[in-house]
């Protein structure tokens, strides 16, 4: 990528890759602005997508879909954010059933 890249082109850059190498799950939309990028993905707010990428201070992102309406009530989303800690709970929510039972040895 160009020093001069921006969120939105590495976005761009992300997704063409994704379905090039033909990954999986199959993404639900291969356009851009589909997508929002985050620090982490727990991180309520999504990166500015004209924000020069040499200016934010990481190199490891996390790609996270858009949602059109919120799931409770059907309110619009606000732009800058996105329901990626909602998506990331239930994964980290998840755990394995011998950890558990570590945790009750000890």
């Amino acid at each position: 990528m160009p020093p001069e890249a921006t969120v939105e082109d590495l976005i761009a850059a992300a997704i063409r890759q994704y379905v090039k190498e033909a990954r999986r799950p199959v993404l639900p939309s291969t356009d851009a602005s589909a997508f929002d990028l985050h620090y982490s993905q727990f991180s309520l707010e999504s990166l500015d997508r004209e924000e020069k990428l040499m200016e934010l201070g990481s190199r490891n992102f996390f790609l996270c879909p858009k949602r059109a309406t919120a799931e409770s009530g059907g309110a619009a989303v606000s732009p800058g954010t996105s329901n990626c800690s909602k998506e990331a709970g239930p994964a980290t929510k998840k755990g394995l059933p011998w950890l558990k039972f570590m945790d009750f040895l000890l």
